[in-house]
């Protein structure tokens, strides 16, 4: 019989499959950074407990693309700074990607708020622009100019705060208490210039980052990174309070409150 390929997968499959992540090379991602300051209040309000405001309201967009073989990628991310526990990190709201390979094991892995987008990021000469579009709406976009080149930073270690869970079946908040994940992220640059403009907030009811205004741009750059990722779930967190928040994951909330019909067939 031909193999059926839904079938179970043997122990040596696996094993190769688990050996093969964890021997990947390096790959290196370009990318536009952008990072300022907003609004104190706006910044508050996104972030779902235990996560706290971090000293200074800031927010970062990164913007990268990805040339893998036969295989580009583009990813994106909208994050605020917070505070949980004394670690310092990010609370990312939005992260577009390209393709549903990354989207899929970074949503159900880590608990990431991933979604389907378009990334751009196109040079020419000192020219550069960036942008996060998601139905047809260039909500983040970065446009300016090269400006110099920075020094190196040595590879340092950033942390994100991720919410893993799965709603309730019945539409009624979730199946089991959410999880807060700490994500570790190593990173190494090998590239990095300063860019000279600006940022853009467009409207859009799907993606509205617009709500965390430009007041003070801090940091503006382009530049080639790699990193890995390790995550670690840190503690249970209330339903209750989470709840409110679920929304900042789906283009249409009320999908994920709507249990299916007596008698449905899904």
């Amino acid at each position: 019989m031909a193999r059926v390929r839904y079938g179970a997968r043997t122990e040596a499959e696996i094993a190769a499959a688990r050996e093969a992540r964890s021997t990947l090379p390096d790959i290196w991602s370009t990318g536009v950074v952008a990072l300022w300051e907003s609004d104190p209040d706006a910044v508050a309000a996104v972030l779902p407990p235990p996560l706290e405001p971090a000293q200074r309201p800031l927010v970062r967009a990164g913007i990268s693309t990805v040339e893998l073989p036969g295989y580009p990628l583009g990813a994106g991310s909208v994050a605020v700074a917070a505070v949980h526990d004394g670690h310092e990190g990010w609370y990312p709201l939005v992260m577009p990607m390209t393709h549903e390979r990354a989207l899929i094991g970074g949503r159900e892995v880590f608990g990431e708020p991933k979604k389907l987008g378009e990334v751009t990021v196109e040079r020419d000469g000192l020219l550069v622009r960036a942008a996060l579009v998601r139905h047809g709406i260039a909500f983040v976009e970065v446009r300016g100019a090269v400006s110099g080149s920075l020094p190196l930073p040595r590879p340092m270690a950033k942390l994100d705060f991720y919410f893993k869970f799965l709603p309730a079946v019945d539409g009624e908040g979730f199946d089991s208490d959410p999880v807060l994940i700490h994500c570790t992220r190593h990173e190494k640059v090998r590239r990095l210039e300063r860019i000279s403009g600006d940022v853009v907030l467009r409207e859009s009811v799907y993606d509205p980052v617009a709500d965390l205004p430009v007041r003070r741009l801090v940091d503006l750059t382009i530049g080639e990174k790699t990193s890995d990722q390790r995550g670690r779930a840190v503690e249970r967190v209330s339903a209750k309070a989470l709840l409110p928040y679920i929304h900042q994951r789906y283009d249409d909330p009320q999908q994920i409150h709507d249990g299916p019909p007596e008698g449905s067939v899904r």
